[in-house]
């Protein structure tokens, strides 16, 4: 909740609007861009089989039922972050695909995202960490969770971002992710 006080009423650089709008952009370019990697593991180039089929070759178990969980996270976890609501949770999610992207298939890329063999962890990171940033400081006023006065933020949006976020990651990449064994040489 965003809450304007004398002090801030006072200081030219405290500006709600540009406040609420800045995280209205934030959200809505982040969720967006989630969600419709989400819709293009489903219905873009190989649609879900050809999803699965990458999945099952980067040692995922279950790859069909991996495939349509990481799509139906994407989608929802993005649409939610762009309207904001439930935040911390919908960061959680975005935070959890991140992760195990990461840890799966871009890390042993290296950081930049631009490598010939595979991108690295760069965009990965980035779109968690604004994630996290956008549970930490809350939807704004511009947000369904306003609307309906769910005010996780802070302390509280950050524990649930990052327990729903690192614990999913981890539960799946437990429960499913069987690395490939390198080839012998």
């Amino acid at each position: 909740m965003l809450t304007m006080t004398m002090e801030h009423a006072s200081n030219p650089m405290f500006d709600t609007t540009a406040l609420n709008l800045g995280l209205l952009i934030i959200r809505v370019t982040v969720g967006l861009t989630i969600a419709t990697h989400g819709l293009n593991k489903i219905f873009g180039g190989g649609k879900i089989a050809g999803t699965a089929g990458w999945f099952a070759s980067i040692g995922m178990r279950m790859p069909l039922a991996n495939a349509w969980m990481a799509a139906l996270t994407e989608i929802g976890a993005g649409a939610l972050l762009a309207l904001g609501l439930l935040t911390p949770l919908a960061a959680g999610g975005l935070i959890a695909v991140m992760m195990v992207a990461m840890i799966t298939s871009h890390i042993r890329n290296g950081w930049f995202i631009f490598k010939p063999n595979g991108g690295g962890i760069e965009y990965v990171v980035v779109l968690a960490l604004v994630s996290l940033g956008v549970a930490v400081t809350g939807p704004g006023e511009w947000s369904l969770d306003h609307s309906l006065k769910i005010h996780w933020m802070g302390t509280t949006g950050l524990v649930i971002a990052l327990i729903a976020g690192l614990g999913g990651a981890a539960l799946q990449l437990a429960a499913f992710w069987r690395p490939p064994k390198p080839a012998a040489a």
